[in-house]
């Protein structure tokens, strides 16, 4: 036997494989560490600027060159798939030239008749549907039936259009200029001067990037609410924090509003405060209406998407969480962070909308917000219950004479259980933004509409108001209400 057939001493196996090894961990460190190096470039450089963008810049698509995956996650914004308790069905319908659409949102109207009954004599009566992404915000409003039988102001593109560039330009360069004429434009000659619904400027400075309030209805509002809480001359571009930015970006828009005066000055009714007896309380005190019930003949009020509101008495406000942590959360893209555009319901995205913070499995979570808005919806279906009959009653006490200082009592009190119904039917989260306001306020509602009952059936009946916020504003007796018609308010 020669010494090549002997076999290899275990010390030498033993050093190939050693080295072998070494080999392998010297390559794949040097591998992890030009990784670690072309990360860091790219967080360096968190994007490629293959535009330059300016204050002018309107089109999102131009941004998107910038921003590819920001733009990518905003074009999704036109998938439509349902929760349980919200969200919209793609619904198919013939285009018409008045209406291209081949595309809709299913009726609120049809799903529940009672609210023709609540919103009775108002354009909502005439169409009503489930919200759709931010790509339909403009179409969707520009294409309702609602346009048919009201006529609204130019006010409107101030929530449903990108609309920084073209005030600017209406203003001579003086947002505030333009915001003032393009309100007291028609609907349909503002919608000329607009092309894109809420784009990339409407939030974010094209230099810096940073988040910016653009929306002049915001600014006045909460300089407003400040000046309440003891704050003048409040900015929120120069004194807010990031984190409150991301929820001021959303709620420059998810808000309560009205229409002020005869130039229809978009106004956020806060300077009482957020909750609803405060806002209703501000209403009361300058004598609004949004229009005659055309049942009941009330004063009546209409809600209008107060998530900003409602969000600001939960626990998530609470706790320093915004808007944007939930419909928008954050993302690792590569080496980058981003904050996903595609704005949706949490409940689409529970892995990075919720389990960030709440280290529960994804069906409990969801259990668990599914549990609060059935006993929201529920609560909401009591209350609609209640005001159906009550205006059912002042139906007929009408029709049997009653006089308008008879009526006037139950009307108060329709007009504060009717808004309050309004202001969780209308915010889109089914009670989930503030669990507990959302069933304080519906309880109020459905004990003002049966006080408003026992009234009509015994006038000597002095009724119980639900607390003293509630009756602060309330005008008196046969008090003069502004007169206001559907074109003061724009339709959700």
């Amino acid at each position: 036997m020669s010494s090549h057939d002997l076999p290899e001493p275990p010390r030498r196996r033993g050093l190939v494989a050693v080295a072998l090894v070494a080999a392998i961990a010297g390559a794949g460190a040097a591998a992890l560490l030009v990784n670690i190096f072309e990360h860091k470039q790219e967080a360096k450089a968190p994007f490629f600027k293959v535009v330059a963008l300016d204050d002018e810049t309107e089109d999102p698509a131009l941004w998107g060159k910038n921003f590819p995956v920001q733009y990518d996650s905003y074009g999704r914004t036109v998938d439509q798939r349902r929760t349980r308790f919200g969200g919209s069905e793609a619904t198919p319908r013939t285009p018409t030239d008045a209406d291209p659409r081949s595309v809709v949102a299913q009726s609120r109207l049809e799903e529940d008749p009672r609210l023709k009954t609540m919103w009775a004599g108002y354009a909502f009566a005439t169409d009503f549907r489930e919200e759709r992404g931010h790509a339909f915000m403009l179409d969707d409003q520009t294409f309702t039936e609602r346009q048919v039988v009201a006529k609204q102001p130019g006010t409107c593109m101030h929530c449903h259009a990108s609309v920084y560039v073209p005030y600017k330009k209406l203003g001579d360069g003086d947002l505030i200029a333009g915001f003032e004429k393009m309100n007291q434009m028609s609907y349909f000659e503002a919608r000329e001067l607009v092309g894109h619904p809420v784009a990339c400027i409407d939030c974010h400075d094209p230099q810096t990037m940073q988040l910016r309030v653009t929306r002049p209805g915001f600014l006045e509002g909460i300089r407003a609410l400040k000046a309440s809480q003891g704050v003048e001359n409040y900015d929120p571009n120069t004194m807010a924090t990031r984190q409150e930015m991301r929820a001021y970006v959303c709620g420059q828009c998810h808000v309560e509003y009205y229409f002020k005066g005869p130039e229809k000055r978009l106004t956020y009714p806060w300077s009482k405060g957020l909750k609803v007896e405060q806002i209703q309380a501000y209403y009361d005190e300058v004598g609004f209406k949004d229009w005659t019930h055309g049942e009941s003949g009330a004063p009546v009020l209409k809600a209008q998407h107060p998530e900003f509101e409602m969000w600001n008495q939960g626990i998530h406000a609470r706790s320093g969480v915004a808007c944007a942590d939930c419909h928008m959360p954050y993302e690792r893209v590569g080496a980058q962070k981003v904050s996903d555009h595609w704005v949706r319901s949490p409940l689409l995205n529970v892995q990075k909308a919720c389990q960030t913070c709440h280290r529960w499995p994804e069906e409990e979570l969801k259990a668990r917000v599914e549990s609060i808005q059935q006993r929201t919806y529920e609560l909401r279906d009591q209350a609609m219950n209640a005001l159906v009959a009550l205006i059912a009653d002042l139906k007929e006490a009408r029709a049997a004479g009653r006089t308008d200082e008879q009526l006037a009592v139950p009307w108060q009190l329709q007009r504060q259980a009717q808004f309050r119904l309004d202001f969780v039917e209308a915010e889109n989260s089914t009670g989930f933004h503030a669990p507990e306001e959302a069933a304080r306020i519906l309880a109020e509602s459905i004990n003002l509409s049966r006080q408003a009952q026992l009234v009509l059936r015994d006038p000597a009946y002095v009724p119980e108001f639900t607390n003293q916020n509630s009756i602060d504003g309330v005008p008196p007796p046969g008090a003069r209400m502004e007169v206001t018609t559907d074109a003061a308010r724009r339709p959700a």
